[in-house]
Protein backbone atom coordinates (compact mmCIF):
# COMPACT_ATOMS: atom_id res chain seq x y z
CA UNK A 1 0.00 0.00 0.00
CA UNK A 2 1.28 3.25 -0.39
CA UNK A 3 0.84 5.99 2.49
CA UNK A 4 -0.15 8.94 0.98
CA UNK A 5 -1.43 10.69 4.30
CA UNK A 6 0.91 13.58 4.07
CA UNK A 7 -0.59 15.85 1.68
CA UNK A 8 1.99 18.51 0.52
CA UNK A 9 2.15 21.92 -0.77
CA UNK A 10 4.15 21.97 -4.36
CA UNK A 11 4.40 25.59 -5.71
CA UNK A 12 5.15 25.61 -9.15
CA UNK A 13 5.59 29.26 -11.15
CA UNK A 14 2.05 29.56 -12.19
CA UNK A 15 0.03 27.20 -9.83
CA UNK A 16 0.36 25.59 -6.10
CA UNK A 17 -1.25 22.15 -5.16
CA UNK A 18 -2.42 22.13 -1.57
CA UNK A 19 -4.90 20.15 0.11
CA UNK A 20 -8.32 22.02 0.24
CA UNK A 21 -9.82 24.68 2.77
CA UNK A 22 -13.09 26.03 3.56
CA UNK A 23 -12.38 28.99 1.41
CA UNK A 24 -11.76 26.91 -1.67
CA UNK A 25 -15.97 25.74 -1.91
CA UNK A 26 -17.35 28.74 -3.59
CA UNK A 27 -14.52 27.76 -6.43
CA UNK A 28 -15.01 24.19 -6.22
CA UNK A 29 -18.73 24.70 -6.94
CA UNK A 30 -18.09 26.72 -10.32
CA UNK A 31 -16.04 23.88 -11.41
CA UNK A 32 -18.44 21.50 -11.10
CA UNK A 33 -21.23 23.24 -12.48
CA UNK A 34 -19.47 23.93 -15.04
CA UNK A 35 -20.53 22.80 -18.80
CA UNK A 36 -16.83 22.08 -20.29
CA UNK A 37 -16.02 20.16 -16.71
CA UNK A 38 -19.40 18.53 -16.89
CA UNK A 39 -18.98 17.05 -20.59
CA UNK A 40 -15.06 16.15 -20.27
CA UNK A 41 -15.35 14.39 -17.07
CA UNK A 42 -18.82 12.54 -18.49
CA UNK A 43 -20.32 13.53 -15.03
CA UNK A 44 -24.30 13.24 -14.96
CA UNK A 45 -25.08 13.90 -11.08
CA UNK A 46 -26.99 16.46 -10.07
CA UNK A 47 -24.99 18.75 -7.71
CA UNK A 48 -25.57 18.38 -4.32
CA UNK A 49 -23.97 20.70 -2.14
CA UNK A 50 -23.77 19.43 1.24
CA UNK A 51 -22.65 15.97 -0.96
CA UNK A 52 -20.08 18.11 -2.33
CA UNK A 53 -19.14 20.17 0.41
CA UNK A 54 -18.25 16.37 2.68
CA UNK A 55 -16.68 14.95 -0.21
CA UNK A 56 -13.97 18.36 0.06
CA UNK A 57 -14.01 18.43 3.68
CA UNK A 58 -12.67 14.94 3.41
CA UNK A 59 -9.97 14.74 1.29
CA UNK A 60 -7.25 15.71 3.61
CA UNK A 61 -7.97 12.86 6.19
CA UNK A 62 -7.59 10.30 2.93
CA UNK A 63 -4.36 8.17 3.55
CA UNK A 64 -4.71 5.96 0.52
CA UNK A 65 -5.59 8.80 -2.64
CA UNK A 66 -4.03 12.45 -2.73
CA UNK A 67 -6.53 15.05 -3.74
CA UNK A 68 -5.00 18.56 -4.15
CA UNK A 69 -6.51 21.90 -5.04
CA UNK A 70 -5.06 23.71 -8.32
CA UNK A 71 -4.34 27.60 -6.88
CA UNK A 72 -3.87 30.03 -9.40
CA UNK A 73 -0.75 31.24 -8.15
CA UNK A 74 -1.28 35.22 -8.99
CA UNK A 75 -4.78 35.39 -8.56
CA UNK A 76 -4.77 33.21 -5.50
CA UNK A 77 -7.76 31.29 -5.94
CA UNK A 78 -9.00 27.39 -6.48
CA UNK A 79 -9.29 26.67 -10.34
CA UNK A 80 -9.01 22.95 -10.09
CA UNK A 81 -7.53 19.86 -8.72
CA UNK A 82 -5.58 17.27 -9.22
CA UNK A 83 -6.45 13.52 -7.70
CA UNK A 84 -4.37 10.24 -7.58
CA UNK A 85 -5.93 7.57 -6.38
CA UNK A 86 -7.05 3.70 -7.33
CA UNK A 87 -4.50 1.88 -6.10
CA UNK A 88 -3.41 -1.13 -7.84
CA UNK A 89 -1.45 -3.13 -5.64
CA UNK A 90 -0.45 -6.24 -8.36
CA UNK A 91 0.95 -3.42 -10.29
CA UNK A 92 1.87 -1.01 -8.71
CA UNK A 93 0.02 1.60 -10.08
CA UNK A 94 -2.60 4.75 -9.53
CA UNK A 95 -4.76 6.46 -11.37
CA UNK A 96 -4.44 10.24 -12.10
CA UNK A 97 -6.81 12.84 -13.09
CA UNK A 98 -7.01 16.67 -13.13
CA UNK A 99 -10.20 18.85 -13.09
CA UNK A 100 -9.41 22.72 -14.57
CA UNK A 101 -12.51 24.66 -14.48
CA UNK A 102 -13.14 28.13 -16.64
CA UNK A 103 -10.89 29.71 -14.62
CA UNK A 104 -7.59 28.16 -14.88
CA UNK A 105 -8.56 27.17 -18.78
CA UNK A 106 -5.77 28.03 -21.78
CA UNK A 107 -2.74 29.14 -19.36
CA UNK A 108 -0.62 26.37 -19.18
CA UNK A 109 -1.92 25.63 -15.61
CA UNK A 110 -3.31 22.18 -15.92
CA UNK A 111 0.07 21.29 -17.63
CA UNK A 112 2.14 22.81 -15.15
CA UNK A 113 -0.24 21.02 -12.50
CA UNK A 114 0.21 17.58 -14.05
CA UNK A 115 4.02 17.66 -14.15
CA UNK A 116 4.19 19.07 -10.73
CA UNK A 117 1.72 15.94 -8.88
CA UNK A 118 3.36 13.51 -11.65
CA UNK A 119 6.88 14.63 -10.68
CA UNK A 120 5.89 14.28 -6.76
CA UNK A 121 4.01 10.80 -6.98
CA UNK A 122 7.28 9.68 -8.24
CA UNK A 123 10.02 11.12 -6.25
CA UNK A 124 7.58 10.63 -2.99
CA UNK A 125 6.26 6.81 -3.49
CA UNK A 126 7.26 3.54 -4.98
CA UNK A 127 4.68 3.75 -7.43
CA UNK A 128 5.70 2.10 -11.15
CA UNK A 129 3.44 3.54 -13.14
CA UNK A 130 0.31 5.96 -13.56
CA UNK A 131 -2.27 5.41 -15.23
CA UNK A 132 -5.36 7.62 -16.90
CA UNK A 133 -8.31 7.68 -18.77
CA UNK A 134 -9.59 10.62 -21.38
CA UNK A 135 -12.62 10.54 -23.18
CA UNK A 136 -11.60 10.39 -27.13
CA UNK A 137 -13.14 14.20 -27.56
CA UNK A 138 -11.15 15.64 -25.30
CA UNK A 139 -7.89 16.23 -27.49
CA UNK A 140 -6.38 19.04 -25.66
CA UNK A 141 -5.85 16.93 -22.36
CA UNK A 142 -4.55 14.30 -24.20
CA UNK A 143 -2.15 16.50 -25.74
CA UNK A 144 -0.87 17.51 -22.58
CA UNK A 145 -0.49 14.14 -21.10
CA UNK A 146 1.28 13.12 -24.10
CA UNK A 147 3.75 15.98 -23.59
CA UNK A 148 4.18 14.80 -20.22
CA UNK A 149 5.20 11.60 -21.27
CA UNK A 150 1.91 9.57 -21.00
CA UNK A 151 1.61 6.66 -23.84
CA UNK A 152 -1.02 5.15 -24.75
CA UNK A 153 -2.34 1.66 -23.70
CA UNK A 154 -5.61 0.54 -24.22
CA UNK A 155 -9.27 1.86 -25.84
CA UNK A 156 -12.66 0.92 -24.22
CA UNK A 157 -14.86 1.54 -26.45
CA UNK A 158 -18.40 3.03 -26.20
CA UNK A 159 -17.78 4.06 -22.39
CA UNK A 160 -19.92 7.22 -22.28
CA UNK A 161 -22.94 8.39 -24.43
CA UNK A 162 -23.50 11.75 -24.92
CA UNK A 163 -25.64 14.07 -27.01
CA UNK A 164 -26.71 10.55 -28.49
CA UNK A 165 -23.12 9.49 -29.82
CA UNK A 166 -20.93 6.85 -28.12
CA UNK A 167 -17.53 8.04 -27.00
CA UNK A 168 -14.11 5.91 -26.61
CA UNK A 169 -12.34 6.65 -23.53
CA UNK A 170 -8.33 6.31 -24.68
CA UNK A 171 -6.71 4.93 -21.33
CA UNK A 172 -2.81 6.12 -21.13
CA UNK A 173 0.25 5.49 -19.00
CA UNK A 174 3.17 6.67 -17.77
CA UNK A 175 6.04 4.21 -16.16
CA UNK A 176 8.80 5.48 -13.61
CA UNK A 177 11.07 4.09 -16.08
CA UNK A 178 9.56 6.50 -19.20
CA UNK A 179 9.29 9.62 -16.48
CA UNK A 180 13.38 9.22 -15.23
CA UNK A 181 14.11 9.02 -18.84
CA UNK A 182 11.92 12.38 -19.64
CA UNK A 183 13.61 13.77 -16.89
CA UNK A 184 17.79 13.45 -17.20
Amino acid sequence: MVDLSNKPHIEGAKVILRPFNEEDFPFIEECLKDPEVIKLTGSTAEFDRETITNWYNSRNEQTDRLDLAIVDKFENHLVGEVVVNLYDEIKQSMNFRILVGPRGRNRGLGTESTQLIIDYVFQHTNLNQLTLSVYEFNPRARSVYEKIGFVFDSLDKNELEYEGKWIDSINMKLTRENWKQRNK
